[in-house]
């Protein structure tokens, strides 16, 4: 257990039937911290509040509160309590009962509850709302009871599962500012759950942000938002800019054929990387002074910016701006060094290279069969010998969902789509490997889809010739 950590999650591994939806995750979370998990649907950060409250137990890793492993503590026996989206507050009883709800369960003196209760009702400013009726309160108000009722019991820890949810905007951003000034008032471990990225960055001490079961990166919002650790943080925490490019050495990157300073070492050289540039760090120049020129496509005026689009190439960039320039402006562009953050690809090509022995093949038709995940998949106008072994190469251009729903490989599960300003870069994984694949549309994540091959694409090279039984 991390120092001052209150609780801390130890290679926790959760599944449901065949669908891994925890994996190995290690978290320390510390006393008094506003702690926040982060990231889409179907990343697991609810199952993990729920592993932490005690509703779900891990298939393997162990769950420590102050020092003492809790797996097996139900939980009523954890000083814990949870605020869920819909509340869960009892309609048939008036503000009072519900926050005293808990109270009178432990059989708590009538005095004792009704001091604690209107001492938690005040700190959340419902002070004489006590005998009215819940139903009549508002979203904001019903919250601020569900919450009441979490720390009347004086909990070490608050769980709160997307409270905000059923809020309108305007509530949703007072609330969050309440929330936090609420913690720091009480001096409670909150532990809280969102999939939004303002939420997060405005109210944590601490972010977690999760994609497929795992971690991807912890940090202070800042951290978060000006260091990414790779480009899927980049691109779900606010605006970015993704492109891909070549570290050429040192303190020097290559994106759109142009070779750029940049403050990042220690890459290999001629490295493929993801470059991350935020939209507000992208200076409007003079074109004698720019790196890159580009055309303006579209300007929307966002109350304290401009946000424009502008074609540089092929490649759309996002720029924020207090100037507008005009759609069909040719202008220049400038990046800081230090304004450039240079990450480790997701994933690598060779994701999709693949050794693979021919199963069968036509010479008459001139084609190949080769087996992929139990799958025949046949690779035309390529004839190649029963037996012999190949090194196949396939390129992201090469991959591609299969319009007519039936494809090389079927049930293939979409990981991350990621624009990197030419196209979108997904990732997919199949019963056997992950695959990065490229496409001009929109994908929908946390789907099953069918790819499909296309081996004209392909780089094949013989590994080893068959027999041939003429």
């Amino acid at each position: 257990m991390g120092k001052n950590a209150i609780l801390s999650l130890k290679d926790i591994y959760f599944n449901y039937g065949n669908e891994v939806i925890l994996n190995g995750i290690n978290l320390d979370i510390y006393d008094k911290e506003f702690i926040t998990l982060l990231g889409p649907s179907g990343c697991g950060k609810t199952t993990t509040l729920r592993i932490i409250a005690g509703f779900e137990t891990p298939k393997s890793g162990e769950v420590y509160f102050e020092n003492k492993l809790i797996n097996d503590l139900p939980p009523y026996k954890r000083s814990i309590n949870t605020v869920f989206q819909k509340y869960a507050l009892f309609p048939h009883l008036n503000v009072f009962d519900n926050v005293a709800f808990g109270l009178k369960l432990k059989k708590m003196p009538k005095k004792e509850i009704e001091k604690k209760v209107k001492h938690m009702l005040s700190i959340v400013d419902l002070k004489g709302y006590e005998k009215r009726s819940v139903s009549a309160l508002s979203g904001g108000q019903q919250q601020r009871v569900a919450i009441a009722r979490a720390l009347v019991c004086d909990p070490d820890v608050v769980l709160l599962d997307e409270p905000l949810g059923a809020l309108d905007l305007k509530l949703r951003k007072d609330m969050q500012l309440e929330l936090k000034q609420l913690q720091q008032k009480t001096q409670k471990t909150f532990i809280y759950v969102t999939h939004d990225q303002e939420e997060a960055l405005t109210m944590s001490d601490r972010v977690v942000v999760m994609n497929n079961g795992s971690i991807a990166q912890i940090g202070t919002p800042e951290d978060i938002y000006n260091e990414p650790s790779d480009a899927f943080v980049a691109d779900f925490i606010g605006e970015a800019n993704i492109i891909n490019g070549i570290m050429i050495d040192d303190c020097r990157v290559k994106i759109l054929q142009k070779e750029i300073p940049c403050v990042d070492t220690g890459f290999k050289k001629n490295s493929p990387v993801d470059v991350v540039i935020r939209p507000e760090d992208i200076e409007v120049v003079d074109k004698d002074k720019a790196q890159f020129i580009g055309v303006v496509e579209d300007t929307v005026f966002k109350g304290v910016h401009f946000e424009m689009s502008v074609m540089c190439g092929k490649c759309l960039w996002l720029i924020h701006s207090t100037v507008a320039q005009k759609v069909g402006d040719t202008i220049g562009m400038y990046i800081e060094p230090d304004n450039i953050h240079i990450m480790n690809k997701l994933f690598a090509t060779s994701n999709n290279e693949l050794d693979l022995s021919v199963y069968y093949s036509d010479k008459d038709d001139n084609t190949t069969t080769v087996l992929i995940e139990g799958n025949e998949v046949t690779i035309k106008d390529k004839f190649f010998e029963e037996g012999t072994l190949l090194h196949v190469v396939l390129p992201p251009e090469a991959l591609s969902i299969a319009g007519d729903g039936v494809g090389n490989l079927d049930e293939v599960y979409i990981e991350s789509v990621i624009w990197k300003g030419e196209h979108n870069e997904i990732i997919l994984e199949s019963d056997e490997r992950k695959w990065i694949m490229q496409s001009d549309t929109d994908e929908q994540v946390a789907t099953y889809v069918p790819i499909t091959f296309d081996f004209s694409k392909a780089d094949i090279s013989v590994i080893s010739e068959g027999e041939n039984e003429e």
